[in-house]
């Protein structure tokens, strides 16, 4: 069930659990099995692993991240998801811890106040090293199945990017993403509109499933209030053969060791 918005926060846009969601089934250990990469008691950003989800659904009876909300905050309002990442999507997550985080947080999305990078690993070359894909995208349904499509019926949706490395043996290619706007699938929809679906993708891209996807939120950025955020997500391991082969190092990543977490009280 989604849970209730006081009338000061109607009409804004809030991420909670899905609707008709099942409750909880894994009651959470004393650790998180993520990182925390930024905290505050306004804020978290976290290390989300692939193949996590970030909420319970129909389809799934496994944990998400939503079963350690318990964890990160003890008050009786909130946490609550600032944005959503794919099951397979790893790296920065933002959770609020408050009300008025969440919607000053949300409200500055649209204008371009937080900064989303993404590192993804495609399928071939796109053309030219840079560039930007303006296509707006809408939700097609094919038969239980759903994926995203260019359609000028859908919602605009833009997205740059650039070739930081390319394997040509493998015919892969490392590309950095800035999302412009936020839509369903975005990233995944825009490098298979280009022609580069990101490798391991089973919806966009290769059907067999056999490949994990490659696809990270490595940077996440904004500020709250006063405070400056800078999150970054270190590659994951399933992604570190693909990206090395690309030209890539840890010497590219501003890697963090984590935070502990603290439980907020009221």
């Amino acid at each position: 069930m989604m849970r209730k918005v006081p009338s000061k926060s109607r009409g804004k846009r809030l991420i909670s659990r899905e609707d008709n969601a099942p409750p909880r089934q894994h009651i959470p250990t004393a650790e998180l099995p993520f990182r925390v990469l930024f905290r505050s008691n306004r804020l978290l950003v976290i290390d989300k692993p692939a193949g996590l989800p970030v909420h319970p659904s129909r389809t799934s009876s496994g944990p998400s991240v939503e079963d350690w909300f318990p964890l990160m905050s003890r008050r009786s309002d909130g946490p609550w998801l600032v944005h959503r990442l794919d099951q397979d999507t790893a790296g920065c997550l933002a959770i609020a811890l408050r009300k008025q985080a969440l919607i000053g947080l949300q409200a500055g999305m649209p204008d371009g106040a937080v900064h989303k990078t993404y590192w993804a690993v495609v399928q071939g070359r796109p053309a030219g090293d840079s560039g930007e894909v303006n296509a707006p995208l809408l939700r097609t349904e094919q038969g239980r199945r759903w994926r995203m499509s260019v359609s000028p019926k859908g919602e605009s949706a833009r997205t740059r990017w650039r070739v930081k490395g390319h394997c040509a043996k493998r015919n892969l290619s490392w590309l950095e993403l800035e999302l412009l706007t936020g839509r369903t699938h975005q990233i995944r929809a825009h490098c298979a509109f280009l022609g580069v679906p990101v490798y391991g993708d089973s919806v966009y891209g290769d059907q067999t499933g056999t490949v994990p996807m490659h696809l990270l939120a490595q940077r996440w950025s904004t500020v709250d209030g006063e405070t400056p955020i800078d999150a970054v997500a270190p590659v994951p391991e399933h992604m570190q053969a693909a990206m090395r082969a690309c030209g890539w190092s840890e010497r590219d990543s501003v890697e963090t060791d984590g935070l502990p977490l603290t439980v907020q009280g009221k």
